[in-house]
């Protein structure tokens, strides 16, 4: 297979339709529900908290909450009292199974579950998918991270409702120095390959580093795409507001970091410091805009015509010579 990540592809334009690029859909389907977008914010704590996951869902868009330092029985119940729907993260420890002892008990169901571990094909979240299936069948679960077509067939196989792919491929991620794994620099040819056997949604994990990286992920098989340093840093976002040389910063750090941690163990993250953009919803119009864009080169009219179009490989010994279905 040709490896090759987002900075080496380029998709190929088809004759335009549409008048205006407004005209164009960018929306996606998931799990019975239709969003605006086909990106959700990473489910990070200097990403999203609990008013920013509400105002997504109170506006269209998707959203998966953080697990960390929080009572997801009460954020659920918070949500329903705000007439939302709630999508949440779990890990696979026993008080994760609390959690959803808890959830039963009280007849909250999440419309969407996110099993959220770094290594996700694992017997641990076969448990854990198998748990949900009998005590919240209702749950569209999403499970990951995965790297792997075999690991995207046994999710599927044991459950789950949509797959998410990336192993370390993240601005804030270092699993690939720290133990030699991962989809870091080959992550949307990760995609490529996973996607080939997906017979269910697959969410790609990491590595986007601009809004053309979207359209890029959708074309190699993507239905939503996370996104974490692109979401950090709005004057909304959770993270701590740091001033350096007279400039605004907002920290962002991995899930896997000693700061979100608090403790030097089994660390495959990083803290870096994002510039304040703004605001998180004129962000989101862009994104929105960039797509329309990228579905008007590729001669459609909604978001899925992306998946028709021809790509070139730059650089190295193809040199962009080789067009490739």
């Amino acid at each position: 297979m040709e490896i090759f990540d987002y900075d080496n592809i380029l998709l190929l334009p088809r004759k335009c339709r549409v008048q205006s690029r407004s005209e164009c859909d960018a929306s996606v389907e998931l799990g019975g529900r239709r969003f605006k977008l086909p990106v959700v914010p990473a489910n990070m704590k200097t990403v999203v908290d609990e008013k920013i996951c509400a105002w997504l869902a109170q506006n269209g868009y998707f959203y998966v909450m953080h697990r960390f330092d929080l009572d997801n029985v009460r954020f659920v119940r918070d949500m329903r009292a705000q007439g939302c729907f709630a999508s949440i993260s779990l890990g696979i420890k026993q008080a994760d199974y609390d959690t959803v002892d808890r959830l039963k008990a009280e007849g909250l169901t999440p419309e969407y579950i996110t099993i959220d571990i770094a290594h996700g094909h694992s017997d641990s979240v076969r448990d854990m998918i198998g748990y949900l299936k009998k005590h919240l069948p209702q749950s569209f679960v999403i499970a990951g991270n995965v790297a792997t077509p075999e690991a995207v067939i046994d999710l599927e196989n044991w459950g789950a409702d949509a797959t998410k792919v990336g192993v370390g491929p993240g601005k804030v991620c270092i699993t690939k120095l720290k133990t030699g794994f991962g989809t870091g620099g080959w992550q949307l040819s990760a995609m490529k390959w996973c996607a080939r056997v997906a017979t269910k949604p697959i969410i790609a994990d990491g590595g986007i580093r601009s809004h053309g990286d979207i359209a890029k992920s959708i074309r190699f098989g993507a239905t939503m795409v996370m996104i974490g340093s692109l979401f950090a840093g709005h004057e909304e976002s959770p993270g701590h507001t740091v001033e350096v040389d007279g400039e605004l910063y907002k920290e962002y750090y991995g899930s896997a970091s000693d700061f979100n941690k608090g403790e030097y163990r089994h660390v495959e993250g990083k803290r870096i410091l994002e510039p304040i953009k703004g605001k998180l919803a004129d962000t989101l119009t862009e994104m929105e805009q960039d797509i329309q864009s990228s579905i008007s080169y590729s001669g459609g009219k909604k978001l899925m015509d992306i998946r028709k179009v021809n790509y070139v490989i730059l650089g190295g010994d193809n040199a962009g010579e080789h067009l490739l279905m």
